[in-house]
């Protein structure tokens, strides 16, 4: 069977001499694996087009086993964040997470839409250390965790003090804080960008400026998250701790000042 499905390459892979093994989200079909055949000869038609973090539009022939990649049109070749080493290291998280968390052949839109954006906006110069949070945060329920932000996972309540809670996987208020002692505190402006990360469409925080400390804040909660109840352990994050270690690998940006403090 022949398809045309709209889709972002998520990795590719050299097989023999000549030949790539693609992997793509489709908005039309999830994730799918293909043979791209010659895809590694510079002169060739699939040569651009199956190259990590490329949008476009792409035919497939699919069976039961592994499919073949046809042909490919371009949309966005997402230029900016095979430039630069910071996107592309964040890009290459985003990439990673949503293949490790995703099956084959399990169409959601929103996960493709999610990937769209994301890519899209990290590709448009927008923090990609913030994009990156914002899709772990947006990822938690695919990854089958539901953490409860809207209340007091244990009594319910909107109203008083909050903490965030892993044994609870959520907000604490104060009036529960005694049940879990490793709990961590959390500012009314921490709690706001927390639902704000989980709730919200990245258009409408893509362009959020957060100070480093409220990054590494958020990243402390959501991958403590993802190691104690997800247990995904990605290549892609071990480069961007050493990126953390080494920041003088990247060029000197203007400091932003923190939205909403």
């Amino acid at each position: 069977m022949l398809n045309k499905w709209e889709g972002i390459i998520l990795k590719s892979m050299p097989y023999g001499e000549a030949n790539k093994i693609v992997t793509l989200y489709t908005r039309e079909a999830g994730k799918m694996t293909a043979m791209a055949r010659g895809a590694k000869k510079p002169a060739s038609r699939l040569a651009a087009v199956t190259q990590t973090f490329t949008y476009g539009f792409y035919l497939l022939r699919s069976g039961r086993g592994m499919g073949t990649l046809e042909q490919g049109e371009p949309i966005d070749s997402m230029r900016h964040i095979r430039e630069d080493l910071e996107a592309t290291a964040y890009a290459s998280y985003i990439v990673e997470l949503i293949d490790r968390l995703t099956e084959d052949r399990g169409a959601s839109p929103n996960v493709f839409g999610l990937l769209h954006d994301a890519l899209h906006a990290i590709n448009e110069q927008y923090d990609p250390e913030a994009i990156s949070l914002f899709v772990e945060w947006k990822m938690l329920p695919v990854a089958g965790v539901h953490p409860v932000l809207h209340q007091c996972a244990n009594c319910g309540s909107t109203e008083g003090e909050f903490a965030f809670s892993f044994q609870e996987i959520g907000f604490l208020c104060h009036r529960c804080f005694q049940i879990d002692p490793y709990l961590i505190r959390i500012t009314p402006t921490q709690l706001r960008l927390i639902r704000t990360f989980y709730t919200v469409p990245i258009e409408q925080v893509g362009s959020l400026k957060l100070k480093k400390a409220t990054k590494q804040f958020m990243k402390k909660i959501v991958r403590t998250v993802y190691d104690e109840q997800v247990g995904v352990r990605l290549k892609s994050r071990s480069f961007l701790d050493q990126l953390e270690r080494t920041p003088e690998l990247l060029p000197q940006k203007e400091k932003p000042r923190d939205e909403g403090e």
